[in-house]
């Protein structure tokens, strides 16, 4: 029997993008070819599809990296470089992706929620392939010397939680019959003894009864306290929070222990409650289980006030015999039917795919300026990130084009909204640029909106952003600062 596993966490990266060409043709009798140079291909995304096949999250509970195929370099004669392949990896419906902070491992943000069959998300995009020098012709540059390098892809840990996807969960305290009540609803086969925890993992089970098929979930006993990660609280009320309907079973016994039925029910009401809040007001059938044993009568008609007391079904039932099983599984089905034709909006999982996809680009093109001390200031943002990156820094041509983009895009009216003024130092990734507004490199010769704000100085090791910065290290101002 398979492992199970509900919570993983993983190191993905997509593939590098290939670097574009800076190419002329060259052919006898054609003059002036002008450049053909090809773009580089992009990297492979690395994509999570939700299968409703897969149970567990065991594929990756030794194997923790997974790397996408990079995109190859462009080439003269306007060749193309090929994209990287994509890298797909299959996970259960029920899948929660989220964002971990590279140091902590906390998680940051939800990346997808994917619960319907076949619905992807990419955690892990391929880096954008160069552009070749054939983009990058005007009407005054007729040959560009400089193509755009490819974009190395971003690697980072996402966490893997699933949550399983049922239509009703039996929920209660250890040993009070959820397994042996799975057993006779359904096929499922799981471990049933007469020991708290025998059952350490959920199970499923598929019930038919009359016109209603739908899924049980056995989830392991609850203890008091679970909702602070008392036992294994936390890993199991994970698997309520997908279920339509709560099946709250009570041992009408009190166990061996000789607890009162009616103090258990409000123990695991609470418990619910504290976890998540929405729980406390879902749909819920309160089943009242080993009714076959003798001088029940008034433990049993207690719980029933109180469950009809808080606008609850009541069902007594025994596992054992199969008494008022029958009519359990049908009100199940039937409440179970009324809540899917509830939720039922009819979206295709296209739509889903499209929303995920949305969110990332939106985060990508994102961008934030942060003031580090007095005159040094931080632009921080995948879009602007990947423009340095793909920058060729020894060449002047490529320099200017990256100022001409930063303008286009409002860097420049962000830095000017920051605070950020002439000679002060701006940083992006390992590169660092002294400011300079339009009007002071300008003001004997009026400029269009191609015109820029940053003189583009040296590549240095910026260290620690964090730390007091007040007499930031002297720059060569203006073009031709030397690398150090």
């Amino acid at each position: 029997m398979p492992q199970f596993t509900d919570m993983s966490r993983i190191n993905v990266k997509g593939g590098d993008g290939g670097a574009g060409c800076v190419s002329f043709r060259r052919e006898a009798h054609v003059p002036k070819g002008g450049p053909d140079g090809g773009d580089g291909g992009r990297g492979g995304d690395v994509v999570l599809v939700a299968d409703p096949q897969l149970s567990s999250l065991i594929d990756y509970r030794f194997k923790h990296h997974f790397r996408a195929e990079r995109g190859t370099h462009g080439q003269g004669a306007r060749k193309h470089g090929r994209d990287g392949k994509d890298t797909v990896l299959k996970v259960p419906l029920g899948t929660v992706v989220r964002e971990l902070d590279p140091e902590t491992q906390e998680p940051l943000y939800t990346i997808a929620d994917l619960t319907h069959p076949g619905e992807r998300v990419v955690v892990a995009p391929g880096g954008h392939g160069g552009r070749g020098n054939i983009h990058f012709t005007t009407s005054v540059r007729r040959a560009p010397a400089f193509a755009e390098l490819g974009e190395p892809a971003e690697e980072h840990w996402i966490e893997l939680e699933m949550k399983l996807m049922a239509d009703a969960a039996l929920v209660g305290l250890p040993s009070v019959g959820k397994s042996s009540l799975i057993a006779r609803m359904s096929a499922a086969r799981p471990k049933i003894a007469d020991y708290p925890f025998t059952t350490i993992v959920p199970n499923l089970g598929m019930v038919r009864a009359g016109e209603y098929s739908y899924v049980v979930a056995d989830v392991p006993g609850l203890i008091e306290g679970a909702s602070e990660g008392r036992g294994l609280g936390h890993q199991f009320l994970r698997h309520i929070e997908r279920t339509a309907l709560i099946m709250h079973v009570v041992d009408i016994t009190g166990g061996f222990e000789g607890r009162d039925p009616v103090e258990d029910y409000h123990v695991i009401n609470d418990e619910l409650a504290r976890y998540a809040a929405e729980l406390a007001e879902r749909p819920q059938i309160v089943v009242a289980n080993k009714c076959d044993a003798e001088g029940i009568d008034e433990r049993l008609r207690a719980l029933r006030d109180e469950a009809l007391e808080d606008g609850h079904q009541f069902f007594a039932v025994s596992a054992l015999t199969g008494e008022g099983m029958q009519a359990l599984m049908l009100a199940c089905g039937e409440q179970v039917m009324k809540l899917r034709a509830a939720l039922d909006t009819h979206e295709e999982v296209e739509e889903f795919d499209r929303a995920w996809e949305l969110k990332r680009r939106a985060r990508e093109r994102r961008f934030t300026v942060r003031k580090l001390a007095a005159g040094v200031f931080r632009i921080e943002g995948r879009a602007v990130e990947r423009m340095v990156i793909q920058t060729d820094w020894e060449n002047e041509e490529a320099i200017i084009h990256l100022q001409h983009r930063f303008q286009r895009m409002g860097v420049f009216d962000a830095l000017a909204e920051a605070g950020c003024r002439a000679g002060d130092e701006v940083r992006v990734l390992e590169r660092a640029f002294d400011y300079e507004s339009a009007d002071d490199l300008y003001a004997d010769d009026p400029v269009d909106d191609e015109d820029v704000d940053l003189s583009f100085v040296t590549e240095i090791n910026v260290g620690d952003d964090d730390a007091e910065t007040d007499d930031p290290a002297p720059q060569d101002a203006g073009w031709a600062g030397e690398q150090r």
